[in-house]
């Protein structure tokens, strides 16, 4: 047996570091289950938003909006609705399909509490709940992908907390090698989480870190990897290409991979994220989407865009700061927390 093979290395615990043709070997003490059940504990043991509050910038401004509206006389009323829609960043396709639906239902009703609930049907018809993703087999992997700045490494470290408190064993893959920051952060959270990670060099082929990551999961018996990819622009097609070229080396080391692939969106950006979540979309074989910061923007009608206009379904979304605050996406209570008074 080769005792200096990677697979072996791995296997043992050790971080191997590929560099000027060179395997750099550094092994980490492996933590106590418990010990790492209890620093995963303490990582998530902060107060968890709730999601009318942290929709406040664009519950308040929308019900605002949406009240006047309905005020007005039939005439002006359906105008005066499509305006609050586009306010909100819902979009003017979906604001569209919103109002015909709306227009069926309500059409000739004065009432505003009847329109109010058709627009409430309406948003929740595009907001059709996605199926649960179950983790399968180990190794089950999770790529990670969206532009720098919109709290992709934040957001693996919350799923890593959220699976380690499950139970799992959880390796990072520190796969954006292009920031030197993104590396040192996740390995933060892989000390946070009890998780393990697989990180090489800055500047590194993003390729060959999966490559050892995969070879590491099964060495280790991994249950979920949770593949952090670098910032890329959308607009920027080699980056693009290399995602696709991250993407295949998943998949030649681990059939299926990647399991699911999510894409994360910053809401605070409004329609620019449709725009990234379309290139991704084909780039990355995006399956669901995390939109963050939802508790700081008036634009968060974004999550209905998404939904009605890609037909990708929101599974998470980041309402807070604490590890609870990213939470599956529930449409009603999303819709609810549009809609109805504090």
């Amino acid at each position: 047996m080769d005792l200096t093979s990677p697979e072996v290395l791995a296997a043992a615990g050790a971080v191997v570091v590929a560099a000027g043709g060179y395997l750099a070997v550094r092994v980490r003490r492996r933590r106590p289950p418990t010990e790492a059940r209890a620093e995963s504990a303490e990582a998530t043991a902060q107060p968890r938003t709730n999601l009318r509050t942290a929709l406040a910038a664009t519950g308040r401004r929308f019900r605002e909006r949406l009240d006047a509206a309905l005020g007005r006389s039939e005439d002006s009323r359906f105008e005066a609705l499509e305006e609050a829609l586009l306010g909100a960043d819902v979009g003017t396709a979906t604001t569209t399909r919103l109002l015909d639906g709306v227009r069926e239902r309500g059409h000739g009703v004065d009432d505003p509490a009847a329109l109010r609930e058709a627009l409430r049907r309406e948003m929740l018809a595009v907001l059709t709940p996605a199926q649960p993703v179950a983790v399968g087999p180990a190794p089950w992997v999770v790529l990670v992908t969206g532009v720098n700045g919109v709290g992709k490494t934040t957001t693996i470290g919350k799923l890593a907390a959220r699976h380690a408190a499950d139970g799992r064993k959880v390796l990072l893959v520190a796969a954006d090698t292009f920031r030197a920051a993104a590396i040192e952060q996740l390995g933060v959270w892989a000390g946070r989480t009890g998780a393990d990670i697989v990180r090489h060099e800055q500047g590194a082929d993003p390729s060959a870190v999966v490559f050892d990551g995969m070879r590491a999961a099964r060495a280790r018996a991994v249950d979920v990897v949770l593949v952090d990819t670098a910032g890329r622009l959308h607009t920027r097609t080699p980056l693009m290409d290399e995602l696709g070229k991250v993407r295949r080396t998943l998949g030649r080391e681990v059939p299926g991979a990647p399991h699911e692939a999510l894409l994360v969106l910053d809401a605070t950006t409004g329609q620019n994220a449709l725009s990234q979540a379309r290139a991704f979309a084909e780039a990355a074989g995006v399956t669901g989407v995390v939109v963050t910061k939802l508790d700081g923007t008036a634009k968060g009608g974004i999550v209905l865009a998404v939904s009605q206009e890609l037909g990708i379904p929101v599974r998470w979304i980041g309402v807070g700061e604490g590890v609870d605050d990213l939470r599956p996406f529930d449409p009603e209570e999303f819709v609810n927390g549009l809609l109805d008074a504090d």
